[in-house]
């Protein structure tokens, strides 16, 4: 019995680990149709006149953070809910970024099939987002391996968005497909513009004006915009970056950051030295966004919740500002996670921080 018992105990944790290779599904799994689609008087397939149209109506978003990028859904403590939708809304954003991670729910070898199961979870976590008017941000997260060895692992990562893009085709144009979350690692620009231009293609070839947004290496960072390779008749790219900094102050007691315990209880006063340093940023991207005619989604911002309140408040407040103030559309790191403006155990919204995002 004790054999038995272990045995059984043992199938119990590795399916709660991962997918088998017995329990997984790859049938293929045809386009929704248009008629499928939820939503009582939804959006339409007519495109956005540009990219410009599309980043607007992105205007205040949030993330929907530590979710769907885990290895399982709700691995890491989240699992995303249809009330959340109307939180949102409610709030006042106009958006959600979803964070999926599409690899971890795909065949290893060719034709590297993604599971119709995954496939089904976003469609309905879609649907309630549509439900709500909320404009969609699907948005390929978590690709290790990808990042580490960019030309072994890009056959997959292309199939995986041919896949992606030919399932989502009848989808409304108030979802957006987002091609990588923050390539990093040994994905360098050359590398990164090679690859997001054969992801772009391969999207236009079924999704001809649907909006895309692509954003530039060292995990989006703001600096590297500039150097994305973007096709220049392709006026549906929205181009994005990641803010963080200074990152010893937002990421303070991070236990996933190595060093971050050494910067706890660093604050963020407002003083002009602060301020100007991220006016100075800003003003970068804002520089490359007139000159490039591209609109900007400040994809991620935040502060982690060991820092003080008062601190969070004030840098949150003013980094979406800032956005706002060139015309960048944003959406908050996160909704209801370790940076989360929701607090989901007591079901309430951090009001000082919802006033910073949404005054």
């Amino acid at each position: 019995m004790r054999l038995l018992g272990f045995y059984l105990i043992m199938v119990l944790f590795l399916t709660s680990c991962g997918p088998l290779t017995d329990t997984f599904d790859d049938t293929p799994v045809p386009p929704i149709p248009t008629t499928e689609i939820s939503g009582t008087d939804g959006p339409d397939l007519k495109p956005f006149p540009d990219a410009f149209a599309a980043n607007q109506s992105l205007g205040r978003g949030v993330n929907l953070g530590d979710a769907l990028e885990a290895p399982r859904d709700g691995q890491w403590g989240v699992v995303i809910v249809e009330q959340y939708f109307k939180l949102i809304k409610d709030a006042g954003f106009n958006s959600v970024r979803i964070p999926i991670n599409w690899e971890a729910h795909a065949k290893k070898s060719a034709p590297y099939t993604i599971d119709w199961r995954f496939f089904a979870r976003i469609d309905k976590v879609v649907s309630w987002a549509l439900d709500q008017g909320l404009v969609v941000i699907l948005d390929f997260h978590n690709y290790p391996d990808l990042m580490a060895n960019p030309l072994e692992h890009q056959a997959r990562y292309l199939a995986l968005w041919q896949q992606i893009a030919g399932y989502y085709k009848n989808y409304p144009t108030t979802v957006l497909f987002e091609l990588l979350n923050e390539p990093n690692d040994k994905m360098d620009t050359a590398q990164w513009n090679t690859i997001s231009t054969q992801a772009l293609a391969l999207v236009r070839e079924t999704n001809p004006n649907r909006n895309v947004i692509i954003g530039g290496v060292s995990s989006n960072a703001y600096d590297q915009i500039q150097n994305l390779d973007l096709p220049q008749k392709d006026r549906h790219i929205i181009a994005t970056f990641h803010y963080y900094n200074p990152f010893e102050f937002t990421h303070q007691g991070a236990d996933w950051v190595v060093g971050m315990d050494k910067s706890l209880s660093q604050t963020w006063q407002a003083n002009a030295a602060e301020k100007a340093a991220i006016s100075g940023q800003f003003f970068q991207v804002a520089t490359w966004s007139l000159i490039q005619n591209r609109p900007v989604l400040l994809g991620e911002f935040g502060v982690y919740s060991k820092a003080d309140m008062d601190s969070r408040i004030l840098w949150t407040s003013f980094v979406a500002r800032e956005a706002e103030k060139h015309g960048f559309s944003w959406n908050y790191w996160e909704f209801g996670s370790k940076f989360g403006a929701y607090d989901r155990s007591a079901k309430l919204w951090r009001e000082p921080l919802l006033k910073a995002l949404i005054p």
